[in-house]
């Protein structure tokens, strides 16, 4: 790919809503996919519109994050268009041959516009690279070996996602820290394991990314024998299936994108946060004003109109007046609580609280 200077950004400013409207009544086929690779990119905003019109090109929706240190991406491709996706992928260099996860369960709407935005880094990880050789990772785990080795019970699993992602679906006997972000984790998993550096430590996230920086930087600490789910959960699961082993994953992995999850396992280990029941279906409060991400059933669905309290679904009934009008002094779940943490659930205050 010539990156070569572009007289204009590239941004897609249709409605957000008329989008996924016309994304949710399309019948073509797409495949949903995910990719990340860690490089120097010198000039990340000359890239980013480069790229954006690359995959603009072979009709790509997603989420892209561009930095200095490499490209992070979630995406769907039209399955026409896949094989010219990848030659258009490949054609960069550092992407040349890279593997590309493809969704386990998909129904082609996962994404509704195509989306590249700049960050500092692909993953919010709060270290100083500086400080430490990111080369140095720990060992990549196939399936198979992911299985031997976790079938020692000296072996330590640690999950390195966020705690509502490991609330629907974890790896068995897996370590799951109580965190919102990748950040909160890193120091938190050192701590836990300070008296273990001897230990086999092996990590896992959704697609492998986060375990590429977290390894690196657990070496760094002084762990000795540090390994990774090559390609996380989503390729262990694929593996897993393709030659017919044992699937030690339970339950569902939670994705960022409109799917917000797919199941691996048969199990169901979450609960709705409203009635306790067996549930593990990841949905947004339908209050905009709040927007809670939370779990919740069926009959809560209808009970409380998508919402995750009875006050974020009395407000849903107003007018927009009136809900513009309120959203000045009103609080609700959504500005309270961080994601999935839904403290008046736990606490059994009820669904009167905002």
């Amino acid at each position: 790919m010539s990156l070569k200077p572009l007289k204009m950004k590239l941004y897609n400013k249709v409605n957000n809503d008329e989008l996924k409207q016309r994304m949710l009544a399309s019948d073509e086929k797409r495949i949903t996919l995910s990719f990340y690779q860690y490089a120097n990119i010198e000039n990340p905003e000359l890239f980013r519109h480069q790229f954006y019109k690359l995959l603009d090109e072979v009709g790509v929706y997603g989420r892209i994050y561009v930095a200095k240190e490499g490209v992070n991406g979630q995406m769907s491709v039209p399955e026409n268009n896949f094989e010219a996706f990848k030659k258009a992928l490949y054609s960069i260099p550092f992407l040349k041959g890279i593997r590309i996860n493809i969704a386990i369960e998909d129904d082609g709407k996962s994404f509704f516009k195509l989306k590249i935005k700049i960050r500092k880094k692909i993953v919010a990880d709060g270290l100083d690279d500086a400080s430490f050789d990111v080369t140095k990772r720990g060992k990549h785990l196939d399936a198979k070996s992911y299985n031997e080795i976790t079938d020692d019970p000296e072996t330590i699993v640690v999950d390195m996602r966020n705690h509502y992602e490991s609330e629907v679906g974890y790896f068995e006997n897996a370590i799951c820290p109580d965190v919102v972000t990748f950040r909160e984790a890193l120091p938190l998993v050192e701590v836990m394991l300070a008296d273990k550096k001897d230990k086999n430590i092996v990590m896992y996230c959704t697609g492998g990314i986060r375990c590429e920086k977290a390894s690196a930087y657990y070496l760094y600490k002084g762990f000795e024998n540090v390994f990774m789910v090559d390609g996380g959960i989503i390729e262990y699961a694929r593996q897993c299936e393709k030659q017919d082993l044992p699937n030690k994953f339970l339950g569902k992995n939670f994705v960022f994108d409109e799917r917000l999850g797919e199941s691996i396992g048969e199990q169901i280990v979450a609960k709705c946060h409203q009635c306790g029941g067996d549930c593990d279906v990841h949905v947004n409060c339908a209050n905009d004003a709040c927007h809670l991400l939370f779990i919740q059933c069926d009959d809560c669905a209808e009970k409380y109109n998508s919402c995750c309290s009875a006050k974020c679904s009395d407000f849903t009934k107003l007018s927009e007046e009136e809900q513009k009008e309120l959203r000045k002094v009103e609080v609700f779940n959504g500005s309270k609580f961080s994601k999935g943490r839904y403290k008046a659930f736990k606490e059994g205050q009820g669904l009167e609280m905002g």
